[in-house]
């Protein structure tokens, strides 16, 4: 019924090695005729994955008040809403403990 982790697209399929070892710059050379990859854009796309994800988990549940679903797919829709809430909870404490650590630089 629901697709969590299948319906996030990170698009790293479009990332490319960098040409030599010995590279100053490491960021990955964009393919031609596709936009560069940005870390901005694809938090973005997985904020709004997962928005859509715990949506879909607690339209399932309020379905499932009503009769239109079954116990095991309200279930099954609020455990994936739930890994993603978890997901989302471990990646905001992972951005935030990398700001604390960058704040705490000497300059």
């Amino acid at each position: 019924m629901l697709n969590s982790v299948a319906s996030i697209d990170l698009s790293l399929d479009k990332i490319t090695a960098p040409t030599s070892v010995n590279t100053i710059s490491r960021s990955p050379a964009p393919i031609s005729g596709t936009p560069a990859i940005d870390f901005t854009n694809v938090l973005a796309q997985v904020s709004a994955s997962a928005v859509t994800e715990i949506k879909q988990g607690e339209a399932a549940a309020i379905s499932g008040m009503t009769g239109k679903l079954s116990v095991q797919e309200v279930v099954e829709a609020v455990m994936s809403a739930e890994k993603t809430l978890q997901t989302a909870i471990a990646v905001r404490d992972k951005v935030v403990a990398a700001y604390q650590e960058i704040s705490r630089m000497a300059i």
